[in-house]
């Protein structure tokens, strides 16, 4: 019989590392070492102003960046950023967390995005899309005739598996 492998656990699951999978503290280090732009173990206002430019969202409000780096509890480590999401994501369905990343895309809040935005976003950031796997996704999700993604829907067919009647 194959020895049973341990967890560690910290009682009254304080430990922020327990709340997730491995595999989702990999997509958020990942995500971390992208928004840490000057690599220097911490985000910054610097960091996430160049983070929002590189996402193509430029004149980002120094209050807006103030607000954000605020929320957090003091320096912003890979730690700090794990609990800061775990809080956020605490209570969250999962529509309603795809639908949140998705806003990062649509500041104004119009529930759709320019397809060929979407298309260059996920073929040039992180972990990079095909031309295969954007066209599976453009089979599955066509957009409509002003070539824009209704993300609302997506997210609903995506946590619900299936159209809106």
């Amino acid at each position: 019989q194959a020895p049973k492998k341990a967890k560690k656990r910290v009682e009254g699951g304080s430990n922020v590392f327990s709340m997730f999978e491995q595999t989702q503290i990999q997509e958020f280090k990942e995500a971390f070492t992208i928004m840490d732009q000057n690599r220097d173990g911490f985000i910054d206002k610097a960091d996430l102003r160049d983070t929002f430019a590189a996402l193509g969202r430029l004149n980002v409000k120094n209050e807006e960046l103030e607000d954000m780096v605020k929320e957090a509890p003091g320096p912003i480590n890979f730690t700090v950023f794990l609990t800061m999401f775990g809080e956020k994501l605490k209570g969250t369905d999962p529509e309603e967390t795809i639908l949140n990343a998705f806003k990062i895309f649509d500041p104004e809040g119009k529930g759709h995005i320019k397809a060929d935005y979407i298309k260059e976003m996920l073929m040039t950031q992180a972990d990079r899309f095909s031309q295969e796997e954007i066209k599976q996704m453009f089979a599955a999700f066509p957009p409509d005739v002003s070539g824009n993604l209704d993300y609302k829907n997506l997210c609903y067919v995506i946590t619900h598996g299936e159209e809106k009647d």
